[in-house]
């Protein structure tokens, strides 16, 4: 259903630039804005910067700019819904060998579940975001696009997003260049204008999840064995959460060759390691597939293009479809370090297909 002027729109203020930049846009063109941070996580237990979002600054910048803009806004206390969703999923994904996206989870289980809900109940007629990403209709059906600027395009992580969310939400920049949307900022008079990008978890204090980990999980850094394709043991290791598929570096050991981790063995706390060459992969499955399509393409094999890193380039791809939300994915060409618990996104040219995340071999 299209907006109408003073359609009542909730928009996710994190308190940067760009949610900032959402919230005057839509202001200006008379809807009826609400602006709506979300409190994650206690800042006086975790020590936070100014590369993250939502820290205690964040707050702050966003209720100071719809104080400018003129609107009314709200935090709300979302830290037990975030810890049980995000963080606790965050650390057991690495202590079962997998590399997790927390991003990918806060969108698809706070922002896009339970925000969504709250908008829901406030009569709102649409959720916005500051997300580089589009939507529109393609054959009768809403589809999600990668954004305008593809330095910028955030298509990757809201490859979860239902089919249902997708009909309520809105994303104003996905047509705009960031430097459009700083400039924008600007001619709105907002402070947050040049303020910088958030990079880091934002949980995750200086980038150092290990340190997250030993918090919720202080048990879980168990010592174990560094072991080569043929079984010998050529070091020891302080816990497996250390550890990401394709690292080189810090792996405490000395060889001939240059080895990487191949492969993390929860099961026997072991880390296998060998030459770049091993990492290499072009089969693999995925978990808890979202379909931004209609089924019954999924009754026959799905050729596409798939990005397996946030920033990496595509590869041509055939993915078929199993059951229970599990597909198997076959690559045009071989890829260096397929990494469980990251996202495989699949693409048709700028559309969104759906994705899934990586599973990890038993």
């Amino acid at each position: 259903m299209p907006l109408e002027i003073r359609d009542k729109i909730v928009v996710a203020m994190s308190g940067g630039v760009d949610s900032s930049t959402v919230a005057a846009m839509l202001h200006r063109q008379n809807y009826n804005v609400i602006g709506i941070t979300l409190q994650l996580y206690n800042s006086g237990s975790t020590t936070t910067n100014k590369r993250t979002c939502c820290s205690g600054q964040d707050i702050y910048d966003a209720k100071e700019a719809a104080e400018k803009i003129g609107i009314p806004h709200y935090v709300l206390n979302y830290e037990n819904i975030f810890k049980t969703k995000v963080i606790n999923d965050f650390t057991e994904s690495y202590l079962k060998g997998e590399t997790p996206i927390p991003c990918i989870q806060c969108n698809q289980k706070v922002k896009f579940e339970d925000l969504y809900d709250t908008a829901k109940k406030l009569g709102a007629k649409a959720l916005a975001t500051g997300h580089y990403v589009r939507k529109s209709k393609i054959q009768g059906e809403t589809a999600l696009l990668k954004g305008i600027d593809k330095n910028k395009d955030q298509s990757y992580f809201l490859f979860a997003t239902t089919k249902e969310q997708l009909e309520f939400l809105e994303f104003p920049l996905g047509n705009l260049r960031k430097e459009e949307t700083r400039a924008l900022a600007k001619k709105y008079t907002l402070s947050v204008s040049s303020k910088a990008d958030s990079q880091d978890i934002c949980f995750v204090p200086s980038g150092k999840y290990s340190e997250i980990i030993k918090k919720f999980n202080p048990d879980s850094y168990k010592k174990g064995n560094i072991v080569d394709l043929n079984g010998n043991i050529l070091g020891r290791h302080d816990g497996i959460a250390n550890y990401t598929i394709g690292q080189r570096k810090k792996l405490g050991i000395a060889h001939t060759n240059a080895l990487y981790v191949l492969k993390i063995n929860p099961s026997n706390n072991e880390v296998l390691v060998g030459e770049k060459e091993k990492l290499k992969s072009s089969q693999f499955k995925i978990r808890q597939m979202n379909w931004l399509l209609r089924k019954d393409y999924l009754k026959k094999e799905v050729i596409c293009s798939v990005r397996l890193r946030s920033h990496h380039q595509e590869i041509g791809a055939k993915v078929r479809y199993l059951n229970n939300g599990i597909a198997e994915v076959n690559l045009e060409e071989p890829y260096l370090g397929v990494t469980p618990g990251q996202a495989c996104v699949m693409y048709d040219k700028d559309r969104v297909l759906g994705g899934g995340f990586i599973m990890r071999e038993l």
